[in-house]
Formats: C-alpha cells, structure tokens, sequence
C-alpha cells in the first residue's frame, strides 16, 4: 500500500500513484474497445464478402456451368483476405497483452507488494477451517449483491453447503428490490403491510414512503388519474399524526393536477431522485428487521483494511529501520516492547505529523471514519479482550483505562 493517507502531502503522493495506475488502465480499456470494433467491424464485412461469394456459387451449381476461371480466382482471393483479417486480428490482440502487463508494472511500481510481514502466520493454521470461514464470507456478499448465480456456483464448486434458511432473506430483498429498480411497488408493499407492526417498533416510515411514492406515480397521471388518487389518499390516514406536513403537500398539488404538475410548485414531486431513496429506505429498514447488515461484512472489512494496512506498513518500516528486533512476534499482536512507561510498557503509534512512541497501549487505533462507526466498545489495552459488566474499564491514576481484570493481574504482580 502507498504513504499514510492522514498526511496530506502522503495522500497527495498515493493519490499520484493511484492516478499513474488509473492512466495505464484507461488505455487498456481504450484499446480493448477500439480492438472491439476493429473486430466486430472486420468480421461483418468479411461475413458479407462470403456471403456473396456462396450466393454467386450456388448460382452457378444450379445452372451447372463449370466453375469459371474468375470464380476461382475470387475464392483464392477471399481465402487470402481470410488468412490476412485472422492474422491481423490475432497481431493486434496480442498488442493489448502488452499493454496489460504493463498495468501490472504500474501497479508493483507505485504500491507495496510485500504486505505478509502485518499479516500474523497463525491466521492461517486452521487453514481448512479459515477457508470455509473466507468462501462464506464471499457468498454472503454475493447473496446481498443479488448476484445470485454467482453465489449459487462459487457453493457447488467449493462444496459448501448453504441451508435454505440463509438464503432465504437475501432472495427474498433481492426479488423486492429488483422489482423496485422497474419502479414496481407492488411486493415492496407486501411485504411493508405484512410486516407492519414490527417496522413501527423500528420507527420506520418505510411503507408511508411507498404509499407516497405510489400517489405521486398516480399524479404523474395527469387529471384522468384524479380520483383515483383521491381515493388511493385513504391510505395515509393511519400516518396522519406522524406525516402531516407531508400528506398536506401532496393533497395540495391535486389543485395543479389540470395545469400540469411538472410546471406547478410541486414539480419536485415528480423528481426521480425519490426511487432511488425508496431503494435506499427499504435495503436499510428491512436488513435491520431481519437482523442483516446493510453493507456487506465483507467489504466493509476490505474498506477497514485498505485504512489501516498503510498505518501498519509504515510501523513495519519503522521497527525495521531501528533495528527493534523482537518487537513484533506476530502472534496476534502490535508492536510492543518494555519501556520506562507509567504501566511499564510503551507502544508504537502512528499519527498524521509521523511515527511516536504511546505509553502503555498495545493496541494501535487506526481512525476509519464516521463511516465505521458502529457502535462504542472499549477493548482493554492489555489483555485485548472487550470489557463487559463483570469486567469493566478502570482509569488508572496515570490516565491510562484498563480492564479490571488487568488491574488485578498488575495488582498481583507487584506492580
């Protein structure tokens, strides 16, 4: 990976690299297409070449004249441009390998390849076990992706076996989902109406938002669709309480229904951008009522990682650099060593302004944004374990917090 993104002018280099990779891949993608309709184009016109030349034997066989001296001389040329156009087209692909090893350069050239020295070896012991854990991990994310077959193939291939209660979730949204993409709100309605009583709890306004959303589709009607709006409005009464100004916007507009609603003041009603909040309403509302997460486990944990590994590259480079040999073991651990901190141990960190000492914790925080937050646990420096009501953080006199348990092993070492 490339410098630590908290220092601007390191971001600005990796964003460089980034850039210099990126430019070797658009003229991959430029010489895939051009070679695409090079080809496409070439393989028609010799398609109709001999297509022409088939039409004009055939005619001679049906008349039963000899093959003539130019008909002859017309198939050796046709072979010929066959011969040419293959060869042509096989030299000119074989160009596009070249420009694809040389992304491949690009890519060894501005990143940092060797990143096993942050990765612990004993991740991998269980490897069989660690391995069903990983293929799980991707077909979940296949599943919340929709891609359905995918996921379905990568489980016959790798022999993993899937109940149909898993599953069962993720085709249920996809289904849903698909066909709010067709800006079908029927099963998305469904399913909010059958489950009702349990999206209340959530303080959800997802089926509110339907309804909405199916009343706006009926004023985009125009004045013939009138009354069945007005009878279709019945269903916002159980929202009345929770939505008023809403439902009064809407039941406005019918005033400029004969006018024509996209030139009234309630032309943002009628603006696209709401199927694209009802996707986003809906994938968030009933991933929470079934217990899913919305994101997939899998990419947020390669988001995590694509942060926090250049943190931990430049430690690596730092130990390296001092000669601090024996500092990291690689059993499930940061870089700690004694020192003449409070707690008798001192750590290294990592800010934006470079590379520091921190007493006492031997966990590394790596800040992953707003983005990754999602909920409040303090793990305890010491032992690496998360507290809990039995085991509860203690600040110490020094400012450092601790779990209990790692007081007590202090408090029976003497210290």
């Amino acid at each position: 990976m490339g410098p630590d993104p908290a220092d601007p002018s390191q971001a600005e280099a990796t964003m460089e690299q980034c850039a210099c990779v990126e430019r070797e891949l658009d003229k991959v993608l430029q010489k895939f297409l051009t070679y695409g309709q090079h080809c496409e184009q070439s393989l028609e016109e010799l398609l109709h070449y001999v297509g022409q030349l088939r039409a004009e034997l055939a005619s001679a066989a049906l008349q039963g004249t000899p093959l003539s001296a130019t008909l002859s001389l017309v198939m050796s040329q046709c072979c010929r441009k066959i011969k040419d156009t293959v060869q042509k087209l096989a030299s000119d692909h074989k160009d596009i390998h070249s420009s694809v090893s040389r992304v491949g350069k690009a890519i060894d050239r501005n990143f940092d390849s060797e990143i096993c020295g942050v990765v612990s070896d004993a991740v991998w012991d269980a490897r069989e076990q660690q391995q069903q854990i990983l293929q799980m991990a991707i077909v979940e994310h296949l599943y919340q992706q929709g891609m359905l077959s995918v996921a379905e193939e990568l489980c016959q291939e790798s022999t993993l076996n899937v109940d149909l209660d898993f599953k069962q979730p993720f085709l249920e949204l996809n289904r849903i989902l698909e066909a709010l993409h067709e800006q079908d709100l029927g099963p998305a309605l469904e399913w909010a109406v059958s489950h009702r009583q349990r999206l209340l709890e959530l303080n959800s306004s997802l089926e509110f938002k339907l309804h909405r959303l199916h009343f706006i589709r009926l004023l985009a009607g125009g004045p013939e669709k009138q009354l069945e709006a007005l009878s279709y409005a019945r269903h916002f009464q159980p929202f009345a309480q929770l939505h008023q100004r809403e439902i009064q916007v809407m039941m406005g507009s019918l005033v400029y229904l004969r006018l024509g609603l996209e030139k009234s003041p309630y032309c943002h009603l009628l603006d696209n951008s709401h199927w694209a909040e009802i996707c986003e309403t809906f994938t968030r509302d009933a991933c929470s009522l079934l217990g899913l997460s919305v994101e997939s486990p899998l990419s947020v944990s390669f988001a995590s990682g694509c942060v926090a590994l250049p943190v931990l590259m430049n430690i690596k480079a730092v130990i390296e650099q001092r000669q601090c040999t024996g500092v990291w073991s690689h059993k499930d651990e940061l870089p700690v060593r004694p020192g003449p901190g409070n707690c008798g141990q001192e750590a290294l960190g990592r800010t934006g302004s470079g590379t520091h000492l921190l007493c006492c914790p031997s966990q590394i925080e790596i800040e992953l944004g707003m983005k990754c937050w999602y909920h409040s646990v303090f793990a305890c420096p010491i032992l690496r374990q998360q507290t809990s009501d039995s085991n509860p953080p203690i600040k110490l006199i020094c400012g450092h917090v601790i779990s209990r348990d790692a007081l007590n092993k202090l408090i029976n070492g003497g210290k």
